[in-house]
């Protein structure tokens, strides 16, 4: 149960960054806001890191699990970011979203034991995001059609952040807030720094509001995941899935991206296969 509910909240939280996310790329570009959300979120984290002290957990093997989980998770926000700016919410978001399934085979492909009940139902999972992915909504904002670049992206972006999730389970036997840290720290030095060098971090102060909200729900994803992955990386991966789901929704109220029914199928499936294995789990 605490897999599912770790992996919920992530989505939930990683989709409202998304949507936030979305609004700031369109407005001044996937990397001033891939600059913007790593500072800040180290901002957030840094002092919390700072008055936890160093975990005595803490030795080499998890020292790498943490520099993969960070580098990649920076790598991929820049890619997704740049998927966003020119494609649609729903459809971007749900490619990404099978970043849980391929978690979830490499936690299985390890080892990590897993019932075949729950292999069923992460297919279910799958099936309803690559639905959800699949079909074509009708939009009436500014992005009128799909672009095959923005896919192409969201694919990428869904394996590396396959890789950083089960590389943030490996590390979760640390304090969450350490997990949290490496990709805030990396993005801030190999993104950030270089551009406030440049001059180039100047943004509009509403649209920095938009990148602090997608920033602090980048950090409260990374620490519910980091939380629920302690009781099992693939469950936490794939209930991580519904990002795709809480994205589509508010893609509609945001953007006016509208559901087509296959979509609307797709939300069903995968909202049905997490119920499963909130129910095999629990």
């Amino acid at each position: 149960m605490i897999a599912l509910l770790g992996g919920l909240g992530a989505a939930l939280s990683w989709a409202v960054a998304t949507l936030a996310a979305t609004r700031s790329s369109r407005a001044v570009g996937p990397l001033v806001t891939t600059a913007w959300v790593m500072l800040l979120g180290l901002i957030l984290v840094g002092p919390l890191v700072l008055w936890s002290g160093i975990p005595s957990e803490l030795d080499r093997g998890s020292v790498g699990w943490l520099a993969l989980s960070g580098g990649a998770n920076v790598l991929g926000i820049g890619v997704i970011y740049t998927a966003l700016r020119s494609g649609l919410v729903g459809i971007v978001s749900a490619i990404v979203s099978a970043e849980g399934a391929i978690a979830a085979l490499i936690a299985i492909s390890a080892g990590e034991p897993v019932s075949a009940a729950l292999l069923v139902a992460f297919a279910v999972i799958t099936v309803g995001v690559m639905v959800t992915a699949g079909a074509r909504p009708s939009v009436e904002g500014p992005v009128a059609a799909r672009s095959g670049v923005s896919l192409a992206l969201a694919a990428v972006a869904a394996v590396i952040f396959g890789v950083s999730l089960y590389a943030t389970g490996r590390a979760s036997t640390l304090p969450a807030i350490w997990v949290a840290l490496p990709a805030r720290f990396i993005g801030s030095l190999v993104v950030a720094i270089p551009l406030a060098t440049a001059g180039r971090l100047r943004v509009p102060l509403a649209t920095l509001r938009v990148i602090g909200v997608a920033a602090i729900c980048e950090v409260l994803g990374f620490l519910s995941f980091s939380w629920g992955s302690r009781d099992g990386i693939a469950v936490a991966s794939v209930c991580a899935a519904p990002v795709a789901v809480f994205a589509a929704g508010g893609a509609f109220l945001l953007f006016r991206e509208r559901l087509a029914r296959l979509q609307i199928a797709g939300v069903l499936v995968t909202l049905v296969g997490v119920a499963t294995v909130g129910a095999l789990a629990s």
